[in-house]
């Protein structure tokens, strides 16, 4: 198993809407701030366990309006639609990063699949056939 790379920079980019994580591995990524609200490792996001995740709708305009360092090991993130909680570790912020494509795919489909929106201003009606 791999070790992961020691997270060493940490930038929040409020006008475009990103967070940019400097690893000491060289790698650099730009996450965005709806990307991580809507990955939070809160319980409240990804339940008890398997299957109980609850699916956040209408984040697209969620911004950061406070992060704090735990220790040497996570971020505490404070989202202005009142989420607070789960501890971002540097390991976690590490795989949301370097799977950021395949979960933002997975994330979207979730949405379409339930007839939500990223877009706190659309509701979704669907009509049976």
């Amino acid at each position: 198993m791999t070790q992961t790379p020691t997270l060493t920079d940490i930038k929040v980019k409020r006008k475009s809407g990103l967070v940019s994580l400097s690893f000491d591995s060289g790698e650099l990524f730009d996450l965005s701030f709806e990307f991580l609200r809507v990955h939070s490792p809160s319980a409240e996001v990804k339940g008890h366990g398997p299957g109980q995740e609850v699916l956040q709708i209408g984040k697209k305009n969620v911004q950061i309006i406070g992060l704090s360092p735990i220790g040497h090991y996570a971020l505490q993130i404070e989202f202005d639609d009142g989420h607070d909680s789960g501890l971002y570790s540097f390991s976690y912020l590490y795989q949301l990063a370097t799977q950021q494509e395949t979960l933002w795919s997975r994330y979207l489909r979730a949405l379409e699949e339930a007839g939500a929106s990223r877009d706190p201003d659309v509701q979704v009606i669907r009509l049976g056939n």
